[in-house]
């Protein structure tokens, strides 16, 4: 028997409208809006925004999105000035070669939960 898998974290927010705004400007897709969560999809990923917030837990929670070529998907997906003034992240840190043998590149969003975009050989 075959059986399909998904692997689906929970992320906190702020504010969930505006980490919906902050993903969709990433090239996410939201699939599902209620009031408590926002599923969110980009290529076969997919994660779940939730009205919690703890910021503790938001700032140490870390999310790998594994691209096959980072750097256009970057160039593409990320416009590091319109991400910082209108959603008041950090500013992103472009891919470079990792100590760990990985290209990739930070971001913070608007909760504070860190996405590493990684360059996987797929």
């Amino acid at each position: 028997m075959t059986l399909e898998l998904a692997l689906r974290p929970f992320l906190p927010t702020k504010d969930l409208d505006t980490s919906r705004r902050f993903y969709e400007a990433l090239g996410f897709r939201a699939t599902h809006v209620n009031n408590e969560v926002c599923v969110m999809k980009i290529g076969g990923f997919s994660l779940i925004l939730m009205r919690h917030f703890v910021k503790e837990w938001a700032e140490h929670q870390m999310i790998q999105l594994m691209v096959s070529d980072v750097e256009p998907w970057w160039d593409h997906h990320v416009d590091a000035e319109k991400l910082i003034a209108e959603f008041g992240v950090r500013p992103p840190k472009p891919p470079a070669m990792q100590p760990w043998g990985l290209i990739v590149g930070f971001i913070s969003d608007p909760a504070g939960v860190c996405l590493h975009v990684a360059e996987a050989p797929f």
